[in-house]
């Protein structure tokens, strides 16, 4: 099954709204037009840029979706600095991040939290990306694989086979974030390919076959085609290079590409 690149841009705490505008529009300007038939590409904002990206993303038809970093397990009440997926829907996100390292490592997220994370994005017609990776020092035990499809088994638990068609996994091993440390295509690809077969035991061969794998973790514009020219990775989770509205455009038209 040909699966479509997606190259999803996670701005992190960066860009205001006012700041967002202009990135937006250097990448819609920067990206021919026939690069989105074989690429997706979608943005991950802050919780403030939202409702500043759904009316430019609305009113000038632009091709790409967006999405937040995060999502509360919680549907409405009591929960003071919660954002909840009723919330995120109503404001046109297709995605929202949940698991991500930094969440899971300043915030104390656990992966029976991020599942539960996933699970009220699904309930609300949010597609999760689900972020999972290594350590330095497991990558050093070598043990890195069993790590990762452990924390993808947990951090997906209670999902169903449907559920799990409409879910993204992002493979971000921890020492390569923002380090400008990256893992090899092929360290890439060998743990795509075990959370792929992690999925297919869950969820059946079709889902398996569906499901996009992203790679994540100082990703360039220099080496995302190779990375996604694996057969088992789909994709990048894009930071700091999604920044730049240029950068980006030239990171996706290379996706593309390398796919």
């Amino acid at each position: 099954m040909a699966r479509t690149p997606l190259i999803a841009g996670n701005w992190k705490m960066n860009l205001d709204h006012k700041e967002a505008i202009g990135s937006l529009q250097k990448f819609a300007f920067s990206l021919p037009k026939e690069y989105y038939e074989k690429v997706d590409v979608a943005f991950m904002v802050p919780f403030t840029d939202i409702r500043t990206v759904q009316t430019l993303v609305d009113g000038d038809d632009l091709q790409f979706t967006y999405g937040a970093q995060d999502i509360s397990k919680h549907e409405s009440g009591a929960y003071t600095g919660e954002v909840s997926g009723k919330m995120l829907s109503a404001l046109g996100c297709s995605w929202a991040v949940v698991g991500h390292s930094e969440r899971r490592q300043y915030h104390g997220e656990t992966d029976q939290l991020v599942a539960e994370k996933a699970a009220a994005a699904l309930t609300n017609g949010i597609s999760p990306i689900v972020c999972v990776g290594e350590p330095l020092n497991v990558r050093e035990a070598g043990t890195h694989v069993d790590y990762v499809v452990t924390q993808t088994r947990n951090s997906l638990q209670g999902l169903s086979a449907e559920d799990l068609s409409k879910t993204v996994i992002a493979y971000e091993p921890v020492w390569a974030i923002g380090t400008g440390k990256v893992a090899s295509a092929e360290d890439a690809q060998e743990v795509c390919a075990a959370i792929r077969e992690l999925v297919r035991e869950l969820g059946g061969d079709e889902v398996a076959e569906g499901i996009r794998i992203l790679y994540g973790g100082s990703v360039k514009v220099d080496s995302i085609a190779e990375i996604v020219g694996k057969p088992d990775v789909d994709g990048g989770l894009v930071g700091g290079a999604s920044l730049k509205g240029e950068e980006f455009a030239k990171l996706a038209a290379n996706a593309a590409q390398g796919a």
